[in-house]
């Protein structure tokens, strides 16, 4: 990494913030003149109603420069059939191949973007155990840039090939390096939420990885909102900062409510922890003398723009509340089993038309991809349906009703999370942002047949494409009309 370390500079009210200079050179997709119009033909599946595939059969997507859906027509009636042939001449048309579809990006909402190292790893402990002994310690090294340095290019980039085109990371409490992150996702063309993670708890964070105080807690953030917005090309809206206490425990009542007052004045979107685990929701029961949900509106921290990891433990008092609020749950299946003990009844989420969508939880996920996510999302919910201790009758073991559908998974990580967000993704709609993928169901290299037939009804290829899909299968990433991964 030499060369990499002489700092550069961007300068807010607050004063600067240095990050390495060696990432001015990365080619930054957001610094370039826009691009021109350009369509994409071929089939889609989307999904406008949860649950409610749409098969789009013939598609001709019209994007304009700014990568936003100007136009979706049916490439079999007579304006589709004109429009694509003046796209193919002008050379300004994707065409998919056979048996290709294209489907919405898909948007994590819940990555720990520190904790790429220990992917896979560290995942034998209760999580006030493995916060202390394995991910402070590592989140800690980010103090050295050339280390976030090295990391976080690899994040995005695995992220991005896997199919996230967006991603709401947590970063560490290190505001250089959380800058950095914004701007490798920017230069690499990532849609991101960006927080520099907040926590001054004396009782909860180690004395060599917290805030000083809780009014340095608040002016990091604020400072790190002005440094990621003043990054050449945030004005696209590509990358934004968002407000992140790590979660309740970890936080000082000063600092909550110094953040509270930050989100009304900034209007910036808010993430943390909600009921997450016994150990967690029982602190806070104990702490505050309410929920997680109640505790987060008194500090001025429950609005439409909040993100809130995991929710397991929510009643229907706090669903109630996070309804009235706009919250939104990013809900986190595979990390649940590590650190939960429980499944989210996200039916009982959509009872009380709380918006939600999906997380990986990096690195409490073991699993970097939303297709799988998605994929745990249903086996979650069947579990949770049956019950799974087998000395119990099936009669009292069972939840009933408490199952989801693939197509229902699906929407969960594509218009779902756009919803949560307040953000115009997910959907193939004039107005929305084309982030999309190119799904190949036997792609070039093999390792990834989908088996996918051409009777195969929409609902069908969903099934296939959650239960048996992965990486290998997809052929392109698009984030806001720009490839950002992949070939053709």
């Amino acid at each position: 990494m030499a060369g990499v370390h002489k700092p550069l500079t961007f300068v807010g009210a607050h004063g600067g913030v240095s990050i390495p200079c060696g990432f001015k050179s990365l080619n930054n997709i957001w610094s370039q003149e826009a691009i021109i119009d350009q369509a994409f033909l071929g089939r889609a599946l989307h999904a406008p109603d949860r649950g409610a595939i749409e098969n789009l059969a013939a598609a001709l997507i019209v994007v304009d420069g700014d990568g936003v859906i100007r136009d979706v027509l049916d490439a079999g009636a007579d304006d589709g059939r004109l429009a694509a042939a003046q796209f193919r001449v002008e050379g300004r048309l994707t065409e998919l191949k056979a048996g290709q579809v294209l489907i919405p990006g898909l948007v994590d909402l819940h990555v720990h973007a520190p904790q790429w190292p220990q992917l896979g790893l560290r995942l034998d402990l209760p999580l006030e155990e493995w916060l202390q002994r394995y991910t402070f310690p590592l989140e800690a090294r980010y103090a050295d840039l050339a280390f976030a340095a090295e990391v976080y290019p690899v994040l995005v980039d695995a992220l991005l090939a896997q199919g996230t085109t967006t991603a709401v990371y947590y970063a560490t409490i290190h505001v250089e390096a959380s800058v950095l992150l914004a701007q490798t996702c920017l230069a690499k063309g990532q849609r991101a939420l960006v927080g520099r993670v907040a926590m001054d708890h004396p009782a909860e964070c180690p004395d060599w990885y917290r805030d000083a105080s809780a009014q340095a807690g608040v002016a990091d953030t604020r400072r790190f909102i002005e440094a990621v917005q003043a990054l050449p090309g945030a004005e696209s809206g590509l990358v934004r900062p968002a407000i992140t206490p790590r979660f309740i425990p970890a936080c000082t009542d000063a600092l909550l409510e110094g953040l509270g007052r930050l989100a009304a004045e900034t209007g910036c979107h808010v993430q943390t922890h909600v009921s997450e685990s016994d150990w967690e929701h029982d602190h806070v029961l104990a702490r505050c003398g309410a929920s997680d949900a109640a505790s987060l509106d008194a500090m001025g921290l429950l609005t439409r723009r909040s993100v809130l990891a995991h929710g397991v433990f929510l009643s229907g008092s706090d669903l109630d509340l996070l309804a009235a609020r706009g919250a939104g749950v990013a809900h986190c299946p595979l990390s649940n089993v590590y650190f939960s003990d429980a499944v989210l009844p996200v039916r009982k989420v959509f009872a009380h038309e709380v918006n939600i969508g999906l997380g990986t939880d990096i690195s409490g996920g073991a699993n970097a991809s939303m297709l799988n996510s998605a994929r745990h999302a249903v086996i979650a919910s069947r579990s949770l349906e049956s019950g799974v201790d087998p000395d119990v009758p099936r009669a009292e073991r069972r939840r009933e009703g408490a199952r989801i559908t693939a197509a229902e998974a699906f929407w969960l990580a594509t218009a779902g999370g756009g919803i949560v967000l307040d953000t115009a993704i997910g959907l193939f709609k004039p107005g929305y942002a084309f982030d999309a993928l190119v799904i190949d169901p036997s792609p070039p290299g093999g390792g990834g047949d989908l088996h996918m037939a051409p009777d195969d009804t929409p609902e069908e290829l969903l099934e296939k494409l959650i239960y048996l899909g992965g990486q290998a299968n997809i052929a392109s990433v698009w984030v806001a009309g720009r490839r950002v991964s992949g070939q053709g």
